[in-house]
């Protein structure tokens, strides 16, 4: 008698998690339990009436995510802007300007043929991180690496650019 009951309680779980798997258990080996319990010709059952609410309700879940990564994203891009969007030591644009177009033709994403300078300034990693820079200077927008080389200006003159400093 206990026994029965591990056996209906294993079935059970089993029917919960795998409901095929528990379909075939309960009929045991004789193919009498099969005739009778009306799974010998028994097809896996096709979409569940709650399948197609769960699908959409996950989709809603992803799409609602992707939305708020997006509104992050924009506002880290705006933050970064507005953090970027003067320039320290009143060095003006056009010095900048003329720098950039000299040691990489204004290309932010630049690297020398060797790999050591990096950016739209042409920054070595000593550099940029000496000026408060992070990770690869390529790599960092634009706008911070205006703000970057315009503290390295204030700090040191032109000295850091010898052939392109103005």
């Amino acid at each position: 008698m206990l026994k029965k009951r591990t056996y209906s309680i294993h079935v059970l779980l089993a029917a919960i998690a795998f409901p095929a798997a528990a379909a075939l258990a309960a009929t045991g080996e004789g193919g009498e339990s099969k005739r009778r319990a009306g799974l010998a010709s028994a097809v896996p059952a096709g979409a569940t009436p709650l399948t197609r609410p769960a699908l959409d309700f996950h989709r809603a879940i992803d799409v609602g995510v992707r939305r708020i990564r997006a509104q992050r994203r924009a506002e880290l891009r705006r933050e970064r802007r507005e953090a970027f969007a003067t320039l320290p030591g009143g060095v003006s644009r056009e010095t900048l300007d003329a720098i950039a177009s000299c040691e990489s033709g204004g290309d932010p994403a630049a690297v020398s043929s060797d790999g050591s300078y990096r950016g739209k300034y042409q920054f070595s990693f000593e550099t940029w991180a000496a000026v408060g820079g992070s990770g690869d200077p390529a790599v960092a927008p634009e706008a911070e690496q205006d703000y970057r080389a315009a503290l390295l200006y204030a700090q040191s003159g032109s000295s850091p650019w010898p052939v392109c400093g103005v």
